[in-house]
């Protein structure tokens, strides 16, 4: 899903508040699935009423109190709920089982390509075009990020900047409470952040947004609450085997982004170019000259 459309396919109402509206009995059967559902995730309907106890028509009646249509769609919901509460501990302990220094590097670069493959799956170009234009007619294009997230934050505002535009990345709380209280409907906002969301580059949306800029987020989930605070949001896998997180889907959907930029105005792109053909040829900061 890489709109904040497709992400409504799954009940938008919080599920905590359904789940108070469940009997005692229901909530006390499936709130460790709520509370680990990484622990869960992969079970069937049978094999999760037999974990908790109970039969699978139980399960599929709780699973439609709290709004899902399907038990599929509550897996689905599951498997969303433990990339957004995911720990270093978390990705760590899932690779595990891969033994030997040689097997657990190979782990690690098949997931590497697998989230590249579910970035190229859902990328629609025709999206990335209408951004593009968005990019151009903005009078400021605003980077929100934090943490690991502002590496992505500075390459996404070295790249662009090369085309001359005016944008700006704000990573610490103080600078983007300040730059997004000046923004209005002119203004383009992108924030990055995954999982459970940064709380200074979402508030950071929200204020945006408040003001009339535009927001694009960069997350990883549909329960990102970016999803809801931005206009639209591109999806980006940080999923890893290890204790890190990956950002090779979200360097590679930033590059597509930058590709998309170049070729929407490529006259401007070109002499932009020839300029710094020069420098980039022979400039004083090579070593050497």
């Amino acid at each position: 899903m890489t709109t904040k459309e497709s992400a409504t396919k799954v009940p938008t109402l919080n599920v905590n508040e359904r789940l108070e509206k469940l009997s005692k009995n229901r909530q006390e059967i499936v709130r460790p699935v709520l509370e680990h559902p990484r622990d869960y995730v992969l079970l069937s309907v049978r094999a999760l009423a037999s974990r908790l106890g109970t039969d699978p028509a139980t399960i599929v009646r709780t699973v439609r109190g709290l709004g899902f249509a399907s038990y599929r769609e509550f897996q689905h919901h599951l498997h969303e709920m433990s990339l957004a509460f995911a720990t270093s501990l978390d990705t760590l302990q899932s690779g595990a089982r891969h033994g030997g220094l040689p097997g657990k590097i190979e782990v690690s670069l098949e997931q590497d390509v697998k989230n590249l493959q579910g970035l190229k799956n859902s990328l629609e170009p025709k999206r990335l075009a209408t951004l593009a234009k968005r990019v151009y007619e903005a009078r400021s294009i605003l980077v929100l990020a934090g943490d690991l997230a502002q590496s992505l934050a500075h390459y996404f505002e070295y790249q662009l900047s090369i085309l001359a535009l005016p944008i700006v990345a704000a990573t610490s709380a103080g600078r983007i409470a300040h730059l997004t209280r000046g923004s209005n409907k002119q203004d383009l906002v992108f924030a990055i952040s995954f999982r459970r969301g940064l709380r200074q580059t979402v508030e950071g949306a929200q204020l945006a947004r408040g003001r009339g800029a535009y927001c694009v987020g960069i997350t990883d989930t549909y329960l990102s609450p970016l999803a809801q605070e931005c206009h639209e949001v591109f999806l980006a896998s940080i999923e890893s085997p290890s204790f890190i997180a990956s950002y090779t889907a979200p360097i590679a959907l930033f590059n597509a982004i930058l590709v998309t930029c170049g070729e929407f105005r490529r006259d401007r792109t070109l002499s932009v170019a020839r300029e710094i053909t020069e420098e980039q040829r022979a400039g004083s900061r090579w070593y050497g000259d």
